[in-house]
Protein backbone atom coordinates (compact mmCIF):
# COMPACT_ATOMS: atom_id res chain seq x y z
CA UNK A 1 0.00 0.00 0.00
CA UNK A 2 1.13 3.53 -0.67
CA UNK A 3 0.92 5.58 2.48
CA UNK A 4 -0.09 9.23 2.50
CA UNK A 5 1.64 10.57 5.58
CA UNK A 6 -1.03 12.91 6.88
CA UNK A 7 -0.19 12.39 10.55
CA UNK A 8 -2.44 13.70 13.30
CA UNK A 9 -1.88 13.05 17.03
CA UNK A 10 -4.39 10.74 18.73
CA UNK A 11 -4.41 8.40 21.77
CA UNK A 12 -4.44 4.66 20.89
CA UNK A 13 -7.82 4.05 22.53
CA UNK A 14 -9.40 6.83 20.48
CA UNK A 15 -7.78 5.49 17.29
CA UNK A 16 -9.27 2.02 17.89
CA UNK A 17 -12.77 3.52 18.15
CA UNK A 18 -12.36 6.07 15.36
CA UNK A 19 -10.55 4.06 12.64
CA UNK A 20 -13.24 1.41 11.88
CA UNK A 21 -15.70 4.20 11.04
CA UNK A 22 -13.45 5.73 8.35
CA UNK A 23 -13.78 5.18 4.61
CA UNK A 24 -10.03 4.58 4.24
CA UNK A 25 -7.67 2.66 6.47
CA UNK A 26 -5.26 4.29 8.87
CA UNK A 27 -2.23 2.87 10.60
CA UNK A 28 -1.22 4.03 14.06
CA UNK A 29 2.37 4.57 15.11
CA UNK A 30 3.59 6.24 18.29
CA UNK A 31 0.53 8.47 18.63
CA UNK A 32 0.41 9.38 14.94
CA UNK A 33 -2.39 8.38 12.57
CA UNK A 34 -1.20 7.60 9.04
CA UNK A 35 -3.64 7.41 6.10
CA UNK A 36 -3.20 4.44 3.78
CA UNK A 37 -3.88 4.89 0.07
CA UNK A 38 -4.51 2.26 -2.59
CA UNK A 39 -1.76 0.22 -4.20
CA UNK A 40 -0.97 -0.86 -7.75
CA UNK A 41 -2.34 -3.86 -9.63
CA UNK A 42 1.00 -5.65 -9.28
CA UNK A 43 0.98 -5.00 -5.53
CA UNK A 44 -2.47 -6.52 -5.18
CA UNK A 45 -1.73 -9.46 -7.51
CA UNK A 46 1.46 -10.34 -5.62
CA UNK A 47 -0.38 -10.34 -2.29
CA UNK A 48 -3.23 -12.39 -3.81
CA UNK A 49 -0.85 -14.94 -5.36
CA UNK A 50 0.87 -15.46 -2.02
CA UNK A 51 -2.42 -15.81 -0.12
CA UNK A 52 -3.66 -18.32 -2.71
CA UNK A 53 -0.41 -20.33 -2.57
CA UNK A 54 -0.40 -20.50 1.23
CA UNK A 55 -4.10 -20.76 2.10
CA UNK A 56 -4.70 -24.52 2.16
CA UNK A 57 -1.37 -25.35 3.78
CA UNK A 58 -1.73 -22.68 6.46
CA UNK A 59 -5.25 -23.86 7.29
CA UNK A 60 -4.11 -27.51 7.37
CA UNK A 61 -1.53 -26.49 9.97
CA UNK A 62 -4.33 -25.06 12.14
CA UNK A 63 -3.29 -21.46 11.61
CA UNK A 64 -5.17 -18.31 10.60
CA UNK A 65 -4.18 -16.12 7.66
CA UNK A 66 -5.55 -12.77 6.58
CA UNK A 67 -4.75 -10.14 4.02
CA UNK A 68 -4.28 -6.42 4.35
CA UNK A 69 -7.60 -5.66 6.06
CA UNK A 70 -6.57 -6.85 9.54
CA UNK A 71 -4.14 -4.99 11.77
CA UNK A 72 -1.14 -6.24 13.72
CA UNK A 73 -0.61 -4.75 17.18
CA UNK A 74 2.95 -4.08 18.31
CA UNK A 75 2.92 -3.54 22.07
CA UNK A 76 6.43 -2.09 22.23
CA UNK A 77 6.09 1.19 20.37
CA UNK A 78 2.29 1.03 20.55
CA UNK A 79 1.61 0.59 16.85
CA UNK A 80 -1.21 -0.84 14.77
CA UNK A 81 -0.08 -1.74 11.26
CA UNK A 82 -1.79 -3.25 8.20
CA UNK A 83 0.61 -5.81 6.68
CA UNK A 84 -0.23 -7.36 3.33
CA UNK A 85 -0.42 -10.83 4.89
CA UNK A 86 -0.37 -12.20 8.43
CA UNK A 87 -0.22 -15.79 9.67
CA UNK A 88 -0.93 -16.61 13.31
CA UNK A 89 -1.09 -20.05 14.90
CA UNK A 90 -1.67 -18.69 18.40
CA UNK A 91 -5.00 -19.43 20.07
CA UNK A 92 -4.95 -16.00 21.74
CA UNK A 93 -5.38 -14.35 18.33
CA UNK A 94 -8.57 -16.30 17.59
CA UNK A 95 -10.45 -14.41 20.29
CA UNK A 96 -9.83 -11.01 18.69
CA UNK A 97 -11.62 -9.89 15.50
CA UNK A 98 -9.84 -6.59 14.97
CA UNK A 99 -6.10 -7.30 15.18
CA UNK A 100 -3.38 -9.89 15.58
CA UNK A 101 -0.99 -9.67 18.50
CA UNK A 102 0.87 -13.01 18.20
CA UNK A 103 1.74 -13.55 14.50
CA UNK A 104 4.31 -16.09 13.24
CA UNK A 105 4.71 -14.65 9.75
CA UNK A 106 4.22 -11.11 8.42
CA UNK A 107 4.49 -10.20 4.73
CA UNK A 108 4.78 -6.79 3.09
CA UNK A 109 4.70 -6.21 -0.66
CA UNK A 110 7.15 -3.40 -1.32
CA UNK A 111 6.03 -0.33 -3.24
CA UNK A 112 8.35 2.56 -4.13
CA UNK A 113 6.43 4.90 -1.81
CA UNK A 114 6.49 2.58 1.23
CA UNK A 115 9.69 0.59 0.82
CA UNK A 116 11.67 2.61 3.37
CA UNK A 117 8.88 2.35 5.95
CA UNK A 118 8.49 -1.41 5.36
CA UNK A 119 12.25 -2.06 5.50
CA UNK A 120 13.14 0.16 8.44
CA UNK A 121 10.23 1.36 10.57
CA UNK A 122 7.98 -1.68 10.33
CA UNK A 123 10.91 -4.10 10.56
CA UNK A 124 12.05 -2.44 13.80
CA UNK A 125 8.50 -2.67 15.17
CA UNK A 126 7.74 -6.22 14.02
CA UNK A 127 10.92 -7.76 15.45
CA UNK A 128 9.69 -6.68 18.89
CA UNK A 129 6.83 -9.21 18.60
CA UNK A 130 8.07 -12.28 20.53
CA UNK A 131 6.06 -14.79 18.44
CA UNK A 132 7.18 -13.45 15.05
CA UNK A 133 9.48 -15.92 13.31
CA UNK A 134 9.66 -14.54 9.76
CA UNK A 135 9.22 -11.22 7.97
CA UNK A 136 8.90 -11.51 4.19
CA UNK A 137 9.38 -8.60 1.77
CA UNK A 138 8.15 -9.06 -1.80
CA UNK A 139 9.38 -6.63 -4.45
CA UNK A 140 6.82 -5.18 -6.84
CA UNK A 141 9.63 -3.79 -9.05
CA UNK A 142 11.83 -6.89 -9.50
CA UNK A 143 11.43 -10.65 -9.13
CA UNK A 144 12.92 -10.79 -5.65
CA UNK A 145 11.70 -11.98 -2.25
CA UNK A 146 13.59 -11.22 0.95
CA UNK A 147 13.16 -13.07 4.22
CA UNK A 148 14.21 -12.08 7.72
CA UNK A 149 14.13 -15.13 9.98
CA UNK A 150 14.51 -15.06 13.76
CA UNK A 151 17.76 -16.66 14.85
CA UNK A 152 19.30 -17.17 18.28
CA UNK A 153 18.85 -14.40 20.83
CA UNK A 154 18.29 -11.07 19.10
CA UNK A 155 19.79 -12.17 15.79
CA UNK A 156 17.78 -12.09 12.56
CA UNK A 157 18.99 -14.06 9.53
CA UNK A 158 18.56 -12.62 6.04
CA UNK A 159 17.93 -14.53 2.78
CA UNK A 160 17.12 -13.43 -0.76
CA UNK A 161 15.17 -15.50 -3.27
CA UNK A 162 14.94 -14.98 -7.03
CA UNK A 163 13.10 -16.54 -9.99
CA UNK A 164 13.22 -20.35 -10.13
CA UNK A 165 14.14 -20.63 -6.44
CA UNK A 166 12.16 -22.14 -3.58
CA UNK A 167 11.34 -20.09 -0.51
CA UNK A 168 11.42 -22.04 2.73
CA UNK A 169 9.00 -20.56 5.27
CA UNK A 170 10.15 -22.31 8.42
CA UNK A 171 7.57 -20.50 10.56
CA UNK A 172 4.75 -22.45 8.92
CA UNK A 173 6.67 -25.41 7.45
CA UNK A 174 5.97 -24.49 3.83
CA UNK A 175 8.11 -24.34 0.69
CA UNK A 176 6.88 -22.39 -2.31
CA UNK A 177 8.39 -21.18 -5.55
CA UNK A 178 9.15 -17.56 -6.29
CA UNK A 179 7.57 -18.15 -9.72
CA UNK A 180 4.23 -18.94 -8.08
CA UNK A 181 4.23 -15.59 -6.26
CA UNK A 182 5.07 -13.73 -9.49
CA UNK A 183 2.59 -15.66 -11.65
CA UNK A 184 0.96 -13.36 -14.25
CA UNK A 185 2.86 -10.31 -13.00
CA UNK A 186 4.10 -7.89 -15.67
CA UNK A 187 7.40 -6.23 -14.72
Amino acid sequence: MVAAFDAQPMPAEEYMKWEPCQEVRYEYCNGQVIAMAGGTKNHDKLAFNLRFALRDRVEAAGCDMTGSDVKVFVEKGLSYRYPDLVVSCDERDRANDTFYEFPKLIVEVLSPGTEAVDRIDKFQEYIQIPTLQEYLLISSEDVKVECYRRGEGRMWLYSQYYAEELIVLESVGIELSVELIYRNIQM
